[in-house]
């Protein structure tokens, strides 16, 4: 089994972390199966967020009894410190614990830090004096945001989307942070279901010291795919980079990550599926893509307006419009 050290938090754990957003849509008893049976395989890296709904509560009703043994990052997306001191009291209720290993600042517009007038840093180095906070972490989809608070010192850990999809300027980050002793939490490890080859994406990772992967999941099926990787990690061969330099070359530049940021919108469009439809039937053709569901679905996108909202508030700055009408006219074709 591989490990790994998060730099300066001493925090070592297997290179599978498991990432607590998927549980939220299974029943509680189907989640504290998946949750118990990852510790039991050897699983001891938990990461949710306070706007996960009921993912905290789970991890709290499937793990409290081992909590000594592992370790929880959790998020606030708190904008002042009473915010703040709010979610963490919620987050240490739900997760039945008296303290987090990693509280994350949740994609903050701008990085936390001392004398902003947020309080929001200040607050966290009050928990963290209190027991409650062990180690300060951040989040960002947004490179020059992540890249800013790695420059400032303040943080022990970011985590930030990397996956063999990466640009070579978000490689150069990881690698910076390595320099700079500060752990990467590996969000869309999977490039938001586009990596379909786990092994790949899971023996790419495995070359970083410095970075722990956070496999968002869902079924036991996938668990049991990470699991088998700890008894025989995939090797980064000459197969494998050809497979991964197919994959970069089909998916890289302009393509939606489906992280969510662009929502709500005004005429109800599904952006973050509607905006991928096109490159994830031609991946894997699902006949459910088709349905008459998913028909209706891509039809409202001819009800958009044009309002901005999701351009603006893409993290990937993407013209979100245009690659909504360009998967609506493509879908057409396999109508």
């Amino acid at each position: 089994m591989e490990y790994i050290k998060l730099a300066t938090t001493g925090i070592t754990t297997n290179k599978n972390g498991f990432g607590a957003i998927p549980i939220q849509r299974i029943s509680d008893d189907a989640a504290i199966k998946l949750l118990q049976k990852a510790y039991n395989n050897g699983i001891t890296f938990y990461d949710t967020a306070r706007v996960y709904s009921d993912s905290e509560k789970k991890i709290g009703m499937a793990l409290s009894g081992v909590r000594d043994r592992i370790f929880i990052a959790t998020k606030t997306a708190a904008q002042d410190a009473e915010n703040f001191w709010k979610d963490l009291e919620t987050s240490l209720s739900m997760l039945k614990t008296g303290y987090v290993d990693i509280y994350q600042f949740h994609n903050p517009p701008v990085f936390p830090k001392p004398g902003d007038g947020s309080g929001l840093y200040e607050a966290i180095l009050e928990a963290k004096a209190l027991g409650k906070v062990r180690h300060i972490g951040i989040t960002n989809h947004r490179l020059p945001i992540a890249r800013a608070a790695m420059e400032s010192g303040l943080y022990e850990t970011i985590q930030y989307p990397v996956s063999y999809l990466s640009s070579q300027e978000e490689l150069d980050f990881v690698a910076h942070c390595a320099e700079r002793k500060i752990g990467v939490l590996a969000m869309k490890a999977l490039a938001g279901g586009f990596i379909t080859n786990s092994a790949a994406a899971y023996a790419f990772l495995a070359q970083y010291d410095n970075v722990l992967p956070i496999w968002g999941i869902q079924f036991e099926n996938e668990l049991d795919e990470f699991l088998s990787y700890q008894v025989s990690p995939p090797l980064l061969d000459e197969k494998m980079e050809t497979a991964i330099m197919r994959d970069f070359a089909e998916l890289s530049g302009d393509f939606c990550r489906g992280c969510g940021y662009c929502l709500p919108c005004p005429v109800n469009i599904e952006i973050p599926m509607a905006a991928r439809m096109t490159k994830l039937l031609r991946r894997a053709s699902v006949s459910v893509l088709l349905n008459e569901e998913s028909k209706k679905m891509m039809d409202r996108i001819n009800d958009c307006t044009d309002c901005g909202y999701c351009s603006e508030n893409c993290p990937y700055s993407l013209d979100v419009p245009r690659l909504l009408r360009e998967n609506l006219e493509d879908y057409k074709t396999f109508c």
